[in-house]
């Protein structure tokens, strides 16, 4: 008899009450996306600027649904700011050097002059418009999602997922890379970051890309007027 209550009392001890077990309700939207313990996503670094920017690349292109489910959506603007410039600098230049290379090849009309200072405004500027369109996916996200939303948190991943940029110089893959970067990425983001459905994360994400797109399909009709002879 004695062996059988002790039996019993090691077993409730083992194996506690299913009440004991119920998570309270407020925890629930912490874990619904919880961090994993020493998988913080990598971002850009001024003082290792190769090597981080490369870390980045390979999180945004071959892993990014865990870049974002390990984002630090609450951080300095400085280093988002800075990537999105080298970015620019190395998509600008590459694209340069394939305008240059494609007008000799197939004898097309560009004006030198003006592939160099339109290329150049759009890495200077490039952080500038980066923070135009984080504003149009901060309206978004404050329209579908609520008001908690803060431009810090879109700045910092519009501007990594910025980073699929460094593809636009490659002929035939702008439109898709521009696309990834502002809405496949975005979405990634949205709902990751604030931890919302799949299907409010979408229509965030598509309402902030149709007007994106719109403006990025302007520009590029107003710079290949301006480079070509």
């Amino acid at each position: 008899m004695c062996n059988t209550l002790v039996k019993k009392y090691e077993d409730r001890a083992f194996y506690p009450s299913p009440a004991l077990v119920v998570l309270p309700w407020r925890l629930l939207p912490a874990l619904y996306n919880p961090l994993v313990e020493g998988a913080k996503s990598p971002e850009f670094d001024p003082k290792r600027p190769v090597a981080s920017a490369m870390a980045v690349l390979r999180a945004i292109f071959f892993a990014p649904r865990s870049f974002y489910l390990n984002f630090t959506a609450e951080g300095p603007l400085r280093e988002p700011a800075l990537f999105v410039l080298l970015v620019s600098a190395v998509s600008g230049v590459l694209s340069t050097v394939v305008n240059l290379i494609s007008s000799t090849i197939f004898e097309t009309g560009v004006s030198l002059s003006g592939l160099a200072v339109s290329k150049l405004v759009f890495v200077v500027l490039s952080p500038i418009l980066v923070g135009a369109v984080a504003g149009v996916y901060l309206l978004a996200v404050r329209t579908f999602i609520g008001t908690e939303g803060k431009f810090r948190e879109v700045y910092r991943m519009l501007a990594y997922a910025y980073g699929a940029a460094i593809l636009l110089w490659i002929p035939g893959v702008s439109a898709l890379a521009f696309t990834y970067a502002t809405f496949i990425l975005m979405l990634l983001g949205i709902r990751s970051v604030y931890r919302t459905s799949l299907q409010t994360a979408l229509i965030t994400a598509l309402t902030g890309f149709v007007p994106v797109a719109l403006a990025f399909i302007g520009v590029l009709i107003v710079v290949n007027g301006l480079v070509a002879r």
